[in-house]
């Protein structure tokens, strides 16, 4: 059975620090771009980084470069995402998302989901 299970959320305060794990199962990670997007309260889901399939190739949104970093580590299944400095607007449930091959761009892209995991940042 295909399993994408994200973990790491938490309460922080602002500057704190996080990071997020997801571990997939069922599937041949090696084959896919990992990333993640996040959903903010009261808005659209967003792409927030993503990681091609070598591992040459990274992606993130304006609002976290410089804080956030994305890595796998294909022999465990794992993708994780270590966020720094750490804003009240960083608030959202993170998704993991699977893309077959070295696609990345919106949704219309995923092929596979996790069910999310809370990050509250707030003073």
């Amino acid at each position: 059975e295909m399993q994408v299970v994200e973990s790491g959320g938490g309460s922080v305060h602002p500057g704190d620090s996080l990071t997020l794990s997801c571990s997939a199962s069922g599937l041949v990670v090696d084959y896919y771009a990992i990333g993640w997007f996040r959903q903010a309260p009261g808005k659209e889901r967003e792409g927030v980084s993503s990681i091609n399939t070598s591992s040459s190739r990274t992606y993130y949104a304006d609002s976290v470069k410089g804080r956030f970093t994305i890595s796998r580590d294909d022999a465990k299944s794992t993708v994780y995402l270590q966020m720094t400095d750490l804003k009240p607007e960083d608030t959202a449930v993170y998704y993991c998302a699977l893309s077959y091959g070295d696609s990345w761009g919106d949704e219309s892209y995923i092929d596979y989901w996790g069910k999310g995991t809370l990050v509250t940042v707030s003073p």
